[in-house]
C-alpha cells in the first residue's frame, strides 16, 4: 500500500508528456465545482479544471478525465483523453449553468453531438462539508499539477523547480515544508484513486492512507533533499542534481562497486519532479 501511494507522486510523469503546451482547454467561466440535485445533499459533483473533469457520485465510482485535446463541435466543447478508446466529455454553458454529455465510445467525432441526453449542473453557494472535507485537497493538488505542467513545458530545470515550489507552497514563503510535501502526496493519492474509478468509501480510504503515509513520506523526502537542514525545501535543492548532471563527468580512477543490491531509497516526489522536467 505504501509503495502504491508513493508511486502516486509520479502521476505527472505519465500524464504530462503527451500534453501540448496549449490545448484550448475548459473555458474559464465553466471551471470550478458544479452540482446535480439539491445543494444541501447533491446527487453528484462535477469539478472542471483547465484540462480535466472530475465527477464524484454518491452511489457510483468516481471518474477523472484529463483532456489531452479539446475542440468545438456544434456549440459544444469536446474534451478527449487518451487510450485505445479515449474517454470523451461534451460540455457547454446552459441556462441552468452547465450541460455535459458522454458520447458512446463507438460514435465518431464527426457524428457528434448526435442523440444525447445532457446532464444539467448548477452552482451552489458552498459545497457540502462532507464533499469538501473528502475531495477539496485532491482537487486543489490536481489544479496545482496543471499549473506545474504548464510552467515546466519547454522551460529549463531551474524555472521548472521554481514552479513546483511555487504551486506546492501554501504558506507563501517560497519554500516547501514537510506539511506541504505531505499535502502533495495526499492530493496525488486522491487523483490516482479518482482516475482508477474509486467509490466514495475507497476515496475516503485513499485520503486517510495518504494522510498517514504522507506525513512519514514527507519527512523522508525532507531528510533526503534538505541539504541545508533548515527544515524546508527550496527550488535550488529540488533542482540540484537535475541542474548539474551534465557537469558530473566522474573520473577513470578507481574501480566500479557492485550496485545490484542497492535499494531504491527515498524517491518520494521524484517521479513528479522528473516527469515535469521531462527526464
Amino acid at each position: 500500500m505504501i509503495k502504491r501511494i508513493l508511486l502516486a507522486c509520479g502521476l505527472a510523469a505519465s500524464l504530462s508528456a503527451p500534453v501540448a503546451a496549449q490545448i484550448g482547454g475548459v473555458p474559464e467561466p465553466l471551471r470550478g465545482a458544479w452540482f446535480a440535485g439539491d445543494c444541501a445533499d447533491p446527487q453528484a459533483m462535477l469539478v472542471m479544471t483547465g484540462r480535466a473533469a472530475a465527477r464524484i457520485d454518491a452511489e457510483a465510482p468516481a471518474r477523472l478525465l484529463r483532456f489531452f485535446a479539446t475542440h468545438d463541435i456544434a456549440g459544444w466543447t469536446l474534451g478527449t483523453g487518451v487510450g485505445a478508446e479515449a474517454p470523451r466529455l461534451l460540455f457547454r454553458p446552459a441556462a441552468e449553468g452547465l450541460e455535459t454529455a458522454e458520447p458512446d465510445a463507438k460514435t465518431r467525432d464527426d457524428r457528434l453531438p448526435g442523440e444525447l441526453s445532457p446532464q444539467v449542473w448548477r452552482r451552489c453557494p458552498a459545497p457540502p462539508a462532507l464533499l469538501a472535507g473528502t475531495h477539496a485537497e485532491g482537487i486543489a493538488v490536481l489544479a496545482a499539477i496543471e499549473h506545474m505542467e504548464a510552467a515546466c513545458a519547454g522551460s529549463g530545470v531551474a524555472a521548472c523547480a521554481a514552479a513546483i515550489v511555487q504551486h506546492g507552497d501554501v504558506s507563501g514563503d517560497r519554500l516547501l515544508s514537510a506539511a506541504e510535501l505531505a499535502r502533495l502526496i495526499r492530493g496525488a493519492a486522491w487523483v490516482v484513486a479518482a482516475q482508477e474509478g474509486a467509490t466514495q468509501d475507497v476515496l475516503l480510504g485513499a485520503v486517510g492512507a495518504g494522510a498517514l503515509v504522507g506525513v512519514v513520506a514527507a519527512r523522508v523526502v525532507m531528510e533526503s533533499m534538505d541539504y541545508d537542514a533548515d527544515g524546508r525545501l527550496s527550488a535550488e535543492e529540488i533542482a540540484l542534481d537535475a541542474a548539474s548532471f551534465a557537469r558530473a563527468t566522474g573520473t577513470n580512477a578507481g574501480a566500479p562497486l557492485r550496485t545490484g543490491n542497492l535499494t531504491e531509497g527515498a524517491g518520494l516526489l521524484r517521479g513528479l519532479v522528473e516527469g515535469l522536467m521531462g527526464r
